[in-house]
């Protein structure tokens, strides 16, 4: 198939193809008058690199991890650079996770905010004064 097929087929753009073929991800056949042919099988791995682009992954990293994906090949220092990765994205998840929870949080608190009529800034709520005892 043509680039502009496959770029219609995966929703890629033409020159995101093009990149991927430059960084070794995806191979593609020429014709005598150097236009790109791809197989039907490179859908799959577009969609793929898409994927792992998605997960953070580098186009060196996924250079080296296609492989292991097409044909299970797969060296230690790969695995572990997964791995790796593989933690900053639960890293990620962990900070997004957070970030939602004090989001639910200000949203409640403006909910309240409103059903009550009080002010939810701080120089608008009247501080009362705390007297010692006695």
């Amino acid at each position: 198939m043509r680039i502009g097929d496959l770029a219609a087929k995966t929703g890629v753009s033409v020159r995101s193809l093009r990149y991927y073929e430059q960084q070794g991800l995806l191979a593609a056949e020429r014709s005598a008058s150097g236009q790109r042919h791809y197989p039907e099988g490179a859908v799959g791995r577009v969609r793929l690199i898409q994927q792992l682009y998605a997960a953070g992954l580098s186009s060196k990293t996924i250079a080296e991890l296609i492989p292991c994906v097409v044909d299970g090949r797969a060296t230690p220092e790969l695995l572990t650079r997964l791995a790796a990765q593989r933690d900053h994205i639960d890293r990620q998840i962990a900070d997004l996770t957070d970030t939602r929870d004090r989001l639910d949080s200000v949203i409640t608190g403006a909910g309240t905010t409103m059903l009550t009529g009080r002010s939810c800034r701080a120089e608008d709520v009247p501080h009362t004064a705390v007297q010692a005892p006695g």
